[in-house]
């Protein structure tokens, strides 16, 4: 093993020699770096590149990991400076950054220090850096593609998802060839990633299997879900010890899942119940254990499901909520389209605001025409990127589309109470600072709002102190969301929503 880390650093100081920063990499026309190999001091330290391009330039956030700061992470046409900093990393890490220029990328890569792999938890793996690689042993649980090879890899400490296995050549997409079953102990050795919210070994290489000596044969029903109005899941397991198997559930599911029966044999069969589930979806890993003549211990462990009625509920409580499998349904008007492509959004609602990394498949926020300022109903769950809490897998449940106007525009409308308008204007008057009422001019006309409250949602004392709370004088210039509706003979936007406002310059 010391052999592979001494080959390792020399060929590691082969290939910064031959990109040092004298050398220009001319390979794209667009955008040019001093040099595409960044190295820092394991002790921490700053190192700098200059960028020479065409067009404005950026770095990929998405790629940037915690333990590394780049400054600054876009510029203009020109040359540029752009430092890399990292505190100390005495085990050593690697970073793959991208700079876009116009419709080109060039690769950026980082190496701070000379990595060492040493053996973790799963524990320790999820603490850990990114971009560090790791080894560690744990058993298999599910295996969700026999292609590429993704799995679950589980220890005492925690649960790690496995994003590609290479076969014993170190190829791709030939998983099938290692003979991985579920219930396997295995050590294997891998980069760590975080893909939102979910901490992944990338690509690892199979150090070690050990095959288990109990496994999961079939679930009934097969997916081995049971339904929101309760009842059974079957678990099918064979057991190659005269020793017996014991079941165990984690604590904190046994408040709603039990063993109805459990037959010995070669082939044990043990049978859960669980009642009716008035929450979200919920889930939990049972284990089941054998021993050798020995007292050696073997594993297998399942997945059991329950459907749960969806959780409806403010942003502010799905954002105390913890990540896991539960669906919430969120309504609140998109303030920002960070990804028209992939419809990834920010919405807000009287209570707070929070990002959802998708909406649908890649396409569809697009097909149905969805804009900044539209209201919109979500189901999703609960993720995690970088310590910022974000929905995933959003599905589109509704939308109210909401029509950017003149206040000449608006006050030509007929009153319709779910026809929504946004306005711009000018506060002239606040005749109400508790619940937002103020007059409104543009170029065109002006208004009467009779209402502006926090965000889509509010009801009784949540409608107020928003003026207060966002320091919104008159003069200010207020964007709203609202209806038409007349009140004596005169036509007024009623229980607006605030979207956004500008102090004068």
């Amino acid at each position: 093993m010391k052999l592979k880390y001494f080959i390792s650093f020399f060929a590691l100081v082969a290939l910064l020699s031959a990109c040092s920063d004298d050398d220009a990499i001319t390979l794209l026309d667009e955008i040019k770096v001093s040099s595409s190999y960044v190295a820092i001091d394991e002790a921490g330290g700053t190192n700098t590149i200059t960028i020479n391009a065409k067009e404005a330039w950026s770095f990929d956030e998405a790629e940037l990991p915690a333990w590394l700061t780049v400054s600054p992470m876009n510029g203009g046409a020109g040359e540029t400076k752009v430092t890399f900093t990292a505190p100390a990393a005495p085990d050593g890490r690697t970073a793959v950054l991208h700079v876009a220029c116009a419709d080109k990328k060039q690769t950026i890569n980082v190496i701070q220090g000379l990595a060492v792999v040493k053996e973790a938890t799963c524990a320790e793996v999820i603490a850990g850096p990114e971009s560090k690689t790791y080894r560690v042993t744990g058993t298999v649980t599910r295996i969700v593609n026999t292609t590429y090879g993704n799995w679950y890899l589980v220890d005492e400490t925690g649960e790690v998802y496995i994003y590609g296995t290479l076969d014993a050549k170190g190829g791709t997409k030939n998983f099938l060839s290692l003979g991985l079953e579920e219930g396997d102990i295995v050590t294997v050795e891998g980069p760590k990633t975080v893909y939102n919210g979910t901490v992944e070994l990338v690509d690892v290489t199979v150090i070690n299997i050990q095959k288990s000596l109990v496994k999961v044969e079939g679930y009934d029903p097969a997916d081995a879900t049971i339904p929101m109005e309760g009842g059974n899941v079957t678990v099918n397991l064979s057991c190659k010890t005269n020793n017996g198997i014991s079941v165990e559930i984690p604590d904190e599911a046994k408040s709603w899942l039990g063993i109805v029966s459990v037959t010995g044999g070669a082939e044990p069969v043990v049978t859960f119940h669980a009642n009716a589930n008035n929450g979200g979806d919920r889930s939990t890993t049972v284990v089941f254990k054998t021993t050798d003549d020995k007292g050696k211990e073997y594993t297998a462990m399942a997945t059991i499901n329950q459907t749960g009625a969806i959780v409806e509920c403010s942003i502010a409580e799905f954002l105390e909520a913890e990540v896991g499998e539960t669906q919430y349904r969120l309504t609140g008007v998109i303030t920002s389209v960070a990804n028209a492509t992939y419809g990834n959004v920010y919405i807000r609602d009287y209570s707070g605001e929070t990002y959802v990394y998708g909406i649908g498949a890649k396409g569809d926020f697009e097909a149905a025409g969805l804009k900044a300022g539209d209201v919109v109903t979500l189901v999703g769950k609960r993720g995690v990127y970088k310590e910022t809490p974000q929905m995933t897998g959003a599905v589109l449940e509704s939308t109210i589309p909401v029509t950017p106007i003149s206040i000449d525009e608006f006050l030509d409308q007929e009153d319709d109470p779910d026809t929504y308008y946004m306005i711009t204007g000018t506060i002239t008057e606040i005749a109400n600072p508790v619940y937002g009422n103020v007059y409104l001019e543009d170029e065109t006309n002006s208004v009467y709002v009779y209402g502006c409250y926090p965000g889509w949602g509010a009801t009784g004392d949540y409608r107020k102190g928003l003026f207060e709370m966002e320091g919104i004088e008159v003069g200010d210039k207020l964007t709203v969301i609202g209806v038409r509706k007349t009140f004596n003979g005169t036509p007024q936007m009623s229980n607006g929503i605030y979207f956004s406002h500008e102090k004068p310059e």
